[in-house]
């Protein structure tokens, strides 16, 4: 990375740090005014970005915060990719598994039977 450019667009930096797919997909995002870009919206994907900013974006079900630690020249690897940024992002809390029925596919004779007994329909 000696021949890193100084400052790129926003929508090739998401793309080359492999937040998204497809650069288009990133550039769906910015345009569609879903990017802050220091804390202000931008809706143009053309945004020039630069070492030190700070990214926050949607992604999958989570918000994103982001700063910008260089950029690439290329989509590399995943750990080349993971060099230029920092993820600030808060660690959310796994929320407590909601208690279900347990279930063992398709009941048995015998628990028929026990259902029936229970609704007493049994002897009709």
């Amino acid at each position: 990375m000696a021949d890193e450019p100084v400052k790129g667009r926003v929508d090739k930096w998401l793309w080359h740090a492999r937040f998204f797919k497809t650069r288009g997909l990133a550039s769906k995002l910015v345009s569609g005014g879903h990017l802050r870009l220091n804390g202000n919206r931008i809706a143009k994907a053309s945004a020039t970005v630069v070492a030190g900013d700070t990214l926050t974006f949607p992604q999958a079900n989570r918000i994103r915060v982001i700063q910008i630690k260089a950029l690439g020249s290329r989509r590399g690897p995943a750990p080349e990719a993971q060099a230029l940024y920092l993820d600030l992002t808060p660690i959310e809390e796994a929320a407590p598994a909601k208690a279900q029925i347990e279930r063992k596919g398709r009941p048995s004779k015998k628990d028929r039977r026990m259902a029936r007994l229970l609704r007493g329909s049994y002897l009709e």
